[in-house]
């Protein structure tokens, strides 16, 4: 049997653009969005704000692990899909931001005690937290860090846990092979770990510059 032509792409610009925009954003993530502008730090796109938010609520998570709070955005979206009891431990070396962040926690109405925020690097912080304790980990700090952050992260997450890497297309360079910069390198070293390991079960979503998505298995 002849296989069956592949449908073309739906990634195209405006389809792209169209699924970015497709969860509005309300004024408390707007004025998070206004504090990154502020403080200089890159938040996560709105389509991948919405996805986390979906993520975390699928995943039913209760214990989350942010490698990287910025000023906040992914934070508040991961505790509206944690529900009222999930508690978010996020680490940052970035006082200033962190604090930022605590002010988007505030001004959402969340509890204070549901977002716990360390201020350090993440591999000093990540190997004094509880070996598979965590439901979901976002792996969203220095990506040149993220092959030692993923062993971190698959000690942490229970079996059937959720890691989500985020910014793993990294600019578009991750599929352009003379890109060879430490960045890009670093999140194509993450993708086929996760992929060849046998100890996920990913795939690559092209929300925001790509999200790489994997249940621990084993």
């Amino acid at each position: 049997m002849p296989t069956p032509p592949s449908r073309p792409s739906s990634k195209q610009p405006a389809s792209w653009a169209y699924a970015e925009q497709f969860v509005p954003e309300d004024d408390v993530l707007a004025r998070a969005r206004a504090r990154s502008a502020d403080l200089g730090v890159e938040p996560v796109s709105p389509g991948v704000a919405a996805t986390l938010t979906v993520l975390a609520a699928a995943a039913r998570a209760r214990t989350v692990v942010e490698v990287g709070t910025g000023a906040g955005v992914s934070l508040l979206s991961l505790l509206r899909g944690a529900g009222a009891d999930g508690v978010v431990t996020t680490i940052d070396p970035d006082g200033e931001a962190q604090r930022a962040a605590r002010e988007a926690v505030a001004d959402d109405g969340i509890r204070s005690n549901r977002a716990r925020f360390i201020n350090g690097r993440a591999l000093e912080v990540l190997p004094r937290l509880t070996d598979g304790a965590y439901d979901l980990v976002l792996l969203d700090g220095d990506e040149r860090e993220n092959s030692a952050y993923l062993e971190q992260a698959h000690r942490l997450l229970r079996v059937g846990g959720l890691l989500v890497v985020d910014d793993a297309l990294w600019r578009g360079r991750v599929t352009d092979p003379a890109a060879r910069d430490a960045s890009t390198v670093a999140q194509r070293e993450v993708a086929r770990v996760v992929l060849e390991d046998g100890n996920w079960f990913p795939t690559l979503v092209p929300s925001g510059d790509g999200l790489l998505l994997a249940v621990k298995s084993a």
